[in-house]
C-alpha cells in the first residue's frame, strides 16, 4: 500500500512538472505579442520578385535591402528570422491569419495608412514610367493611346486609379501583372509601351538587363515605405522601430543601404536625415 501511495506521489510531481514546463514556454517573449508566429520567430512576409527590396538570387537564397534589414533586427533580439514569400494580393489575408509578422518589402504607407499599423517611414520612393529607349516616348503626354504596365495592387496602380486616373484614362490599355519580371520581359519584347514602377525597382531592373531602357523624367506619384503590422500589434511595432532607430544611431542602418547605392537607395533614405 505505501509503494503504491509513493508511485502515485511520483506520478503527480512529474505531471506538475511538465505543466510547469509547458507553462514557462507559453510565457517566453514572442516577437509577436499579439499572437501569428512561434515563440522568439520573427516571419516577414515579402515579394519575392521585388528586387532590391526583396527577392530570390542565383543561389536560391532569398535577399534584398528589406531582408537585410529585418535580418539585423532579429540578430540584435535574439529572434530566428524567417523570409516568407506570399502572394502580393494574398498579403492582408497571410498578415490576419497570423503565417507572417509584418509585411516588409518596399510596402507604400500613402492610401494605407488606416489599414496596418506603421512603423515610422524609412524610404522616400516615387512612381515613375520606364519605357524602351528607342520608343519616342519623352514624356507623359506621349504615353497617350499606348499599352501600359503595372503590378496588381500596387502604388503605381493605385495611382493611375487614383490621382493620375485622367492620364490613365488616355491609355489604350493598362495591363496588370503579377510581378515586375514578367511585365520588364513584355516591355522588352514590344508588348507593352510603358511601364509604371517604383523607382528603385526600376533602377535595379535597368542595371541588371544593361542598356535599353529610359525612366521618363516626369514622376507619377511620390510616397514613402514603412513595415506594416496587423493593425493593433504596436507591442510589435514598438520592439521592431526600437532596434532599427538603434542601427540608425549607430550607423549599421546605413552601411546595409550603401550595399545597393547602384540602385539609388542611399539617395532615398529617410530614416535619420
Amino acid at each position: 500500500m505505501m509503494k503504491k501511495f509513493m508511485a502515485l506521489i511520483c506520478m503527480a510531481a512529474m505531471t506538475a512538472g511538465m505543466l510547469a514546463g509547458c507553462g514557462s514556454k507559453a510565457e517566453t517573449a514572442s516577437p509577436a505579442a499579439e499572437g501569428g508566429a512561434s515563440d522568439n520567430t520573427f516571419v516577414v512576409g515579402f515579394d519575392a520578385e521585388f528586387p532590391p527590396y526583396g527577392s530570390m538570387d542565383e543561389n536560391g537564397e532569398y535577399v534584398g535591402f528589406d531582408l537585410d534589414l529585418a535580418k539585423e533586427v532579429c540578430a540584435r533580439r535574439g529572434w530566428e528570422f524567417v523570409a516568407q514569400p506570399i502572394d502580393w494580393d494574398s498579403k492582408d489575408m497571410e498578415l490576419n491569419s497570423g503565417s507572417i509578422d509584418c509585411i516588409w518589402n518596399g510596402f507604400t504607407i500613402q492610401g494605407r495608412e488606416d489599414a496596418y499599423t506603421w512603423s515610422v517611414p524609412y524610404v522616400d520612393n516615387s512612381q515613375v514610367f520606364v519605357v524602351p529607349t528607342e520608343s519616342g516616348i519623352a514624356s507623359q503626354a506621349d504615353l497617350e493611346g499606348k499599352v501600359v504596365g503595372v503590378q496588381k495592387d500596387s502604388s503605381a496602380l493605385a495611382a493611375l486609379e487614383g490621382d493620375a486616373a485622367d492620364l490613365a484614362a488616355g491609355f489604350s490599355a493598362l495591363q496588370q501583372y503579377g510581378d515586375y519580371n514578367v511585365a520588364f520581359m513584355d516591355l522588352e519584347q514590344g508588348a507593352i509601351d510603358a511601364l509604371a514602377i517604383d523607382i528603385g525597382v526600376a533602377k535595379y531592373q535597368i542595371n541588371s538587363r544593361g542598356e535599353g531602357f529610359v525612366i521618363l523624367e516626369e514622376q507619377l506619384a511620390s510616397e514613402q515605405y514603412g513595415i506594416g503590422f496587423k493593425l493593433g500589434n504596436e507591442s510589435l511595432r514598438d520592439q521592431v522601430e526600437e532596434t532599427l532607430m538603434e542601427m540608425v544611431e549607430d550607423g549599421t542602418f546605413m552601411k546595409i543601404a550603401e550595399q545597393y547605392s547602384d540602385f539609388g537607395l542611399t539617395d532615398s533614405i529617410c530614416l535619420g536625415k
